[in-house]
């Protein structure tokens, strides 16, 4: 899934290792898929409903107290 993130962050690079470093959550930088593609972030959901509501719960956390 690709998600527009540029209310987070115009650098989606330093956004996704943000997310990794504080919400132990990986995402991929949207700027990874080519110049189009900076200020959105991918997220893969090949993984259980748990693990996935889990990582939601992280990022929401994240995004609500930056």
């Amino acid at each position: 899934m690709f998600a527009n993130a540029r209310h987070l962050s115009n650098d989606s690079y330093k956004l996704a290792f943000d997310i990794l470093e504080k919400c132990h959550v990986g995402v991929t930088p949207g700027i990874d898929f080519g110049a189009n593609g900076e200020g959105y972030l991918r997220f893969s959901y090949a993984n259980s409903m748990e693990n996935i509501t889990e990582g939601l719960n992280r990022i929401e956390s994240f995004v609500n107290n930056p």
